[in-house]
């Protein structure tokens, strides 16, 4: 049986082969669990964290072996796998799978779209860790409306000049280059012949002249960075166009309900790691003679969070499989971005409380969980736009507007 139809089971539980990566990949996550804090508390990138990572074959998840990685999508590797990594690197550290996510998006798109030279010197540094590339689509007028966008490119010779901004850029402190989405306008192609523009993908290296980039001062993200990324006629040449011109819009569409599921496994991995400490440290707090556990005030709200993290899990594991099947997923991965960080933010909260005053301390990890998550809800959508795709899907987009 091909991987892909084990990922249409039934979601009851994961078939064997799953199941020993999910322990593979487990296992080359442990030895990074106890630099989370440390990691966390520091604006420092953690470029160690991205080379165990590049060792590991964990960033060239969709990239052929050609360029290092572990085999594209669709043969051996299922969407599913990469739900399976990402939930069990945020569970050892939330940056783990902040880097995997990232560099996994971005080598197998920069591998089908750049000239063969190119693409080999941009893709086997992302996947060995040794560089990074951003993505840079949030504008400050436009987020999830990427209809809305204002950064323009206008036909020079031998390319396009980029003029505007970017905002709330993910990694662009560190990023060797973004890959930028902008608003090609109307132009004459070599032959003399009239072509329209549209949102068009271009591969844009962050030290090219014209580029500035202000970094904001996040509670959280601190080691990742977040930015503003201010463009002035920066020169892109034809070769860094990802894609045809104007064809950009639906390749972020068809990206949003992968990368919003994989962002609810992210959520679910730091939830549940909260937890499970937070089982430990009921075990070992007593009051008056015994375990704070035997409460029905402290193991209530353990079994609810729990309860709730499972089917929120199953949701995520649900959306993806139907990706690997072909079939659309739009509506689940809408109701997984904002139902499972709701459920993952509410379950750290709980957490946080379960520890009374020491787990409003900084010497704790799980005030950091509840900002890396927060930090999570307000990429690829709010949750009132997730809303609105679900009611459409379920009650007409003519009935909601």
């Amino acid at each position: 049986m091909s991987a892909v139809a084990t990922a249409l089971r039934p979601p009851v539980q994961l078939g064997e082969e799953y199941e020993e990566f999910a322990a593979w990949v487990r296992g080359a996550a442990a030895p990074h669990a106890d630099s989370y804090l440390p990691v966390a508390r520091s604006d420092r990138f953690p470029w160690e964290l991205a080379r165990a990572l590049g060792e590991q074959g964990l960033l060239g998840l969709g990239t052929s072996e050609e360029h290092g990685g572990m085999g594209r999508l669709g043969d051996e590797l299922t969407r599913v796998h990469l739900g399976i990594v990402h939930e069990e690197l945020a569970y050892a550290n939330f940056y783990l799978a902040q880097i995997a996510y990232t560099s996994n998006l971005t080598a197998p798109l920069l591998e089908r779209f750049l000239p063969a030279d190119l693409a080999a010197e941009w893709v086997p540094g992302i996947v060995r860790g040794e560089h990074i590339v951003a993505l840079g689509l949030t504008e400050p007028g436009s987020g999830s409306d990427a209809a809305a966008m204002r950064m323009r490119a206008r036909r020079v010779d031998g390319g396009w000049q980029l003029t505007g901004e970017k905002t709330s850029i993910t990694f662009a402190p560190h990023a060797k280059g973004m890959i930028t989405f902008a608003r090609a306008e109307d132009y004459t192609d070599a032959d003399g012949n009239p072509r329209k523009g549209g949102i068009t993908c271009f591969l844009v290296p962050l030290d090219s002249p014209g580029v500035e980039i202000q970094t904001f001062d996040d509670p959280g993200w601190k080691p990742l960075g977040r930015s503003a990324v201010f463009l002035d006629d920066v020169f892109v040449p034809d070769t860094q166009v990802l894609g045809a011109v104007g064809a950009a819009f639906r390749m972020v569409m068809s990206e949003f309900d992968y990368t919003r599921s994989v962002i609810g496994f992210m959520s679910t991995g730091v939830a549940r790691k909260a937890l499970d400490l937070t089982i430990q440290h009921t075990r070992d707090r007593h009051t008056f003679g015994k375990p704070i556990a035997a409460y029905q005030g402290v193991s209530f709200p353990i079994a609810e969070a729990a309860t709730r993290l499972e089917a929120a899990r199953w949701l995520t594991y649900r959306a993806l499989s139907l990706a690997d099947a072909g079939e659309p997923y739009t509506k689940e991965a809408a109701m997984v971005k904002w139902w499972t960080l709701d459920v993952s933010l509410q379950t750290i909260h709980d957490c946080i409380i379960a520890h009374g005053h020491t787990g409003y301390s900084e010497e704790m990890p799980l005030q950091s969980m509840l900002r890396d998550v927060s930090g999570l809800e307000i990429g690829e959508g709010t949750p009132q736009i997730q809303k609105l795709i679900v009611a459409r899907a379920l009650i007409g987009r003519e009935y909601t507007g």
